[in-house]
């Protein structure tokens, strides 16, 4: 029997990535949970099942990314808060840790706390400033973390 371990060192020798070498985007435990499920399940179109989990992943964080701008934009605090605290969820899923802890930040920012949720914020336009600043920083984790998953599954786009 393979272990997950072995089958993350299998697909990088056929030209993909071995992600074990990123430990600081993507909890590798985490993505080898995701992984077992490939032995159980085949995917659609023979692909793996945790890529179309992976994938579905890509479509929902991209979705929530416009949502964040426009509540930035409109300067709704509750609702980045919210849609922090489901993007935070669904990246720690896969094992995304960058982006789950910078999701976390803009929960917090978002429900006016700092960025570990322990002291109140009073000024609303500072959260706002926190939020957008780190809007920037979890994009580029995000952009850091597809690229690494696309090349995983063998995707070049």
């Amino acid at each position: 029997m393979t272990s997950r371990t072995d089958a993350a060192e299998d697909r990088s020798e056929t030209g993909s990535v071995n992600l074990e070498n990123y430990p600081d985007s993507i909890d590798i435990a985490t993505f080898e949970q995701i992984l077992e499920m490939d032995e159980d399940d085949a995917g659609t179109n023979g692909e793996p099942f945790s890529k179309g989990i992976v994938y579905g992943f890509f479509e929902q964080a991209e979705a929530t990314f416009i949502k964040m701008d426009a509540a930035a934009a409109e300067r709704n605090l509750d609702e980045l808060s919210s849609l922090g605290h489901f993007l935070k969820g669904s990246s720690a899923t896969i094992g995304l840790t960058k982006v789950k802890d910078s999701c976390e930040k803009i929960q917090h920012y978002g429900a006016r706390k700092d960025a570990s949720g322990n002291t109140r914020i009073q000024n609303d336009q500072l959260c706002l400033d926190k939020i957008n600043e780190t809007l920037k920083t979890v994009k580029a984790e995000y952009a850091e973390a597809e690229k690494l998953l696309r090349r995983y599954y063998h995707d070049s786009s």
